[in-house]
């Protein structure tokens, strides 16, 4: 009942902060998103990645009609689970047209591309889709190959949010460890963890990101493991000051004198009670990651194309930012920018609610 006390206590706090709660609200949606995103895009194809260069740099709120015509290549029907997951591929050929064009001459459909100057053209009737024509709106515009900015924002989020997981799962692991390791054995064991742990601390973070990825090559597996590699100091750091003052307390002090092993008291007594700072440290990490993805992706080293990514969508259209298409790039800035703070005030929340002098 105590337990239970204190963590409702510390709820409490946490909930009074409105700009943590706020940030809580936006990291849940955000999640949300990620685990449905190929639900919620308007373009759930795989990396919503359906071109349609006819339509490319299209305003926002731009609608067009769309002719499914048959490709040879036949799409195998996908399970949810696999839609979910990898999205559904295409089994037509989207052509955008004018409406008002289409008519039928025989065995054939004649239409005109959509355009004032849409040239025009013409297919078998046996190779248009069972579908019928479709009317698609794109809420935020299309980029310049003609693809839905707005569905590869929200995949975005799926690619971000799991860099960020994966990065700070490698980072908690090695952090608590070696400095777990060297606070609570101190001596020689401390001296080497601090070696390590300042010799990495004084390399900066891109430059030891940059060297992963040059010597392992590119890819989404080689940046989770990249990043995790370059955030696990600050862990390390938090966790040795934390287990060097708890190991000093009486139930430690207590543990040692009963015989029980140094396994058991680190995982049964003194981790327990490093779980608030290690949460604010993890919070942090997070929006971290968030951005050395996003620095990595915008430069070429990180998520290659075409999986969506927000710093490959900005490297893509920072160039239209001053040419009157803001959006192109100010979309994924901002979906960086929001993320991030969502990410820092649910950290700066948890460490004023743990505190308990609040």
């Amino acid at each position: 009942m105590e337990s239970n006390s204190e963590y409702q206590k510390t709820w409490q706090r946490f909930r009074r902060n409105r700009p943590a709660l706020v940030g809580l609200w936006f990291v849940v949606a955000a999640v949300f998103v990620a685990l449905f995103g190929y639900v919620l895009a308007p373009d759930n194809s795989p990396d919503a990645n359906a071109q349609i260069p006819e339509i490319a740099l299209q305003p926002p709120g731009f609608r067009v009609s769309i002719l499914p015509v048959k490709t040879n290549n036949e799409a195998a029907p996908s399970s949810w689970y696999s839609v979910l997951l990898n999205g559904q591929p295409l089994s037509y050929k989207p052509v955008p047209i004018e409406p008002s064009s289409l008519k039928t001459v025989g065995d054939s459909v004649h239409f005109q591309y959509f355009g004032k100057n849409g040239r025009w053209s013409a297919v078998p009737t046996v190779q248009l889709n069972d579908q019928e024509i479709q009317t698609r709106h794109f809420a935020l515009g299309t980029d310049k190959y003609g693809r839905c900015i707005l569905s590869r924002l929200i995949l975005g989020f799926r690619v971000s949010l799991l860099v960020g997981l994966i990065a700070v799962a490698i980072s908690l692991s090695l952090g608590l460890m070696i400095g777990a390791a060297g606070g609570y054995f101190g001596g020689r064991v401390d001296d080497m963890v601090m070696l390590v742990v300042n010799t990495v601390w004084s390399i900066p973070t891109l430059l030891l990101v940059f060297a992963v990825v040059l010597a392992l090559g590119r890819g989404i597996g080689i940046i989770f493991l990249a990043v995790g590699l370059t955030m696990w100091v600050d862990v390390a750091r938090v966790v040795r000051g934390q287990v060097l003052a708890i190991k000093q307390l009486a139930f430690v002090e207590a543990a040692q004198s009963m015989g029980l092993g140094h396994g058991r008291i680190l995982l049964r007594h003194i981790l327990p009670n490093l779980l608030g700072p290690v949460m604010v440290v993890a919070a942090g990490n997070f929006a971290t990651a968030i951005l050395v993805e996003s620095g990595l992706s915008y430069l070429g080293f990180g998520v290659q194309p075409p999986t969506p990514s927000w710093g490959t969508m900005l490297n893509e259209n920072y160039g239209y930012a001053l040419s009157g298409k803001p959006l192109l790039a100010l979309a994924p800035a901002l979906a960086i920018a929001f993320t991030v703070l969502a990410f820092n005030l649910v950290g700066n929340g948890l460490r004023d609610a743990l505190d308990v002098r609040n």
